[in-house]
């Protein structure tokens, strides 16, 4: 009788990490040619601005998924409840923003929203002014509601598919609802997404240039002034091409790392 063997969590992870390593062989070679054929006499003068840039782009990423990640196991708690006054309005909003441009969102945030603070004393005269003046406050909620519109509707099958068995078992223990949740079901509800959270993280970062059309400092509006300064239009948009593609190798890493910690059998 013949048994069939499926690869070890090892070998596969060592599989993937030789496939990305023989990527970035790849992407060094192409950089190499690349550094001795185009002009990129730029980076000298605007790398301050650059590196600016970069730490916007990254710290958007990181505060608008964070945040999008606890307004999603809420909504996917509120979408599971059972309850109509809870529930509902947590369809309505995912629906809102699923079914909606993030760039709208931005837009009627920034522009509409935006605009009516000027028209209260009262808030022009409050420290708040000091921030609602400011384009990233309404980038930073925009990205999170969306982020949270996209993650609710992940996180409410994930919670759903928790074996309901475990939480049985845990309130025959004597478990808390609160402590059975943070310790069993959202667990496992955050392994089993996890590959669908990922994707999401990386979506969230390629979703961050749209702040620059309110003029949000982050990587992308940096190349956009090289290139209206310098007329030089290629190589500042293949340089931000090679930040965004570094930046998501490190995030698909790092999801395959935490991956690789939680127990396969979980559940």
């Amino acid at each position: 009788m013949t048994t069939s063997s499926s690869p070890v969590p090892g070998a596969r992870a060592n599989k993937f990490l030789l496939q990305h390593m023989i990527l970035w062989i790849l992407m060094a070679g192409l950089f190499v040619i690349m550094s001795t054929t185009m002009q990129w006499e730029w980076i000298a003068v605007y790398w301050q601005l650059l590196l600016r840039g970069l730490w916007t782009t990254i710290w958007l990423l990181a505060v608008t998924f964070s945040l999008g990640f606890a307004l999603a196991v809420l909504l996917g708690l509120a979408r599971n409840s059972g309850q109509p006054w809870f529930s509902i309005p947590a369809l309505a909003y995912c629906t809102i923003i699923r079914g909606t441009p993030l760039l709208l969102q931005l837009w009627l945030l920034y522009y509409g929203l935006g605009s009516l603070f000027p028209q209260f004393p009262a808030i022009r005269q409050s420290e708040l002014w000091t921030y609602l003046r400011q384009a990233w406050p309404y980038a930073v909620v925009a990205l999170t509601l969306s982020c949270g519109g996209y993650l609710g509707e992940v996180m409410r099958g994930a919670l759903a598919n928790v074996p309901s068995g475990q939480l049985e078992a845990a309130k025959a223990f004597g478990l808390k609802k609160s402590t059975a949740f943070w310790r069993i079901q959202l667990p496992q509800a955050i392994y089993r997404a996890l590959p669908t959270i990922s994707g999401e993280a990386i979506l969230q970062l390629k979703a961050t240039p749209l702040v620059a059309t309110i003029s949000v400092i982050d990587i992308f509006s940096v190349a956009t002034r090289i290139r209206q300064e310098t007329y030089i239009t290629y190589e500042p948009l293949l340089f931000v091409a090679a930040v965004y593609m570094s930046i998501t190798g490190i995030l698909v890493l790092a999801f395959r790392l935490i991956e690789r910690r939680i127990p396969r059998r979980i559940g």
